[in-house]
């Protein structure tokens, strides 16, 4: 049975953790958007993880996840040479980055991890990338100095003006649409809520948008539908179809509502996992 090694693995702050994990038929493959499915242990959940990078040369696929439910704990127990039991992949349509020659990519929180490879990987094909990420406060900034790097224009916001400049990456993207500023396509990845009113905004001047709906994926194939949203009034399945759709024909509002429906088990499962951590410390 084969197992996958940790290579490498990296706190990026309080409660995001990034991984390099030892795939190299994965990392072979792999390209911006898509997904691994992981599995820690045999008696695991299966949970999908964007790919936040990969090294071809090193055979590795790097993964970057915040704590908040009983998997993701678990995974956060594991140490630098220890393994998981699955991790499988890649999965998902990439992002759709060809012929692009100016485009703005816009991060939200632990969305910048999956923010990141489009940024990257259309700074490599020659484009003119402007980043806009965003965090709440400073202690969760990350990423910065790999953004700055594929960036030809970067722009840091925080919502309580802790780091950057105060507010959210609404503000500075409807400042440059207010002056002429025009993208080829706005990508936006991060927290539900974010990419809506980046819809909202860019939906005023007309403005393509791509939004990745990850936040809503539970298996990966299709077949919970719990990544079932509405597109334009048609059903799609955003591990499937997606995870990148038009922004402005996705239903946020029953995105959200259906996100929302899954948090009292997840608590559940988390505090479980959290209560079997501290009995073993003890």
């Amino acid at each position: 049975m084969d197992m996958y090694k940790i290579v490498r693995k990296k706190s990026l702050n309080p409660t995001v953790t990034l991984m390099d994990i030892e795939a190299p038929l994965i990392a072979k493959k792999a390209k911006p958007g898509q997904f691994i499915i992981l599995r820690v242990d045999e008696d695991g959940e299966r949970i999908p993880r964007t790919i936040a990078g990969y090294d071809r040369e090193n055979g590795t696929v790097t993964i970057i996840f915040q704590v908040v439910g009983a998997t993701t704990t678990l995974l956060s127990h594991k140490n630098e040479g220890e393994f998981i039991q699955d991790f499988v992949g890649p999965l998902g349509t990439p992002s759709r980055l060809d012929g692009l020659k100016k485009v703005c990519v816009i991060g939200g929180g632990v969305g910048c991890a999956i923010a990141l490879p489009v940024a990257q990987a259309l700074h490599e094909m020659g484009a003119e990338v402007t980043s806009i990420v965003g965090f709440r406060n400073k202690d969760l900034v990350i990423l910065e100095d790999e953004f700055k790097a594929c960036s030809d224009h970067f722009t840091m916001m925080t919502d309580d003006g802790s780091y950057g400049e105060k507010g959210n990456v609404t503000l500075p993207l409807k400042e440059m649409l207010d002056n002429g500023e025009r993208f080829d396509e706005v990508i936006a990845i991060g927290p539900l809520i974010m990419m809506k009113f980046v819809c909202l905004t860019t939906k005023e001047y007309d403005q393509k948008t791509t939004v990745s709906m990850n936040p809503i994926m539970v298996d990966g194939t299709g077949m919970c539908g719990g990544c079932r949203l509405s597109v334009g009034g048609e059903t799609k399945f955003a591990c499937v179809d997606g995870p990148d759709f038009d922004g402005h024909l996705v239903d946020f509002d029953e995105a959200m509502s259906r996100g929302r429906s899954y948090a009292p088990f997840e608590r559940h499962a988390y505090e479980e996992t959290c209560n079997l951590f501290a009995k073993e410390v003890e």
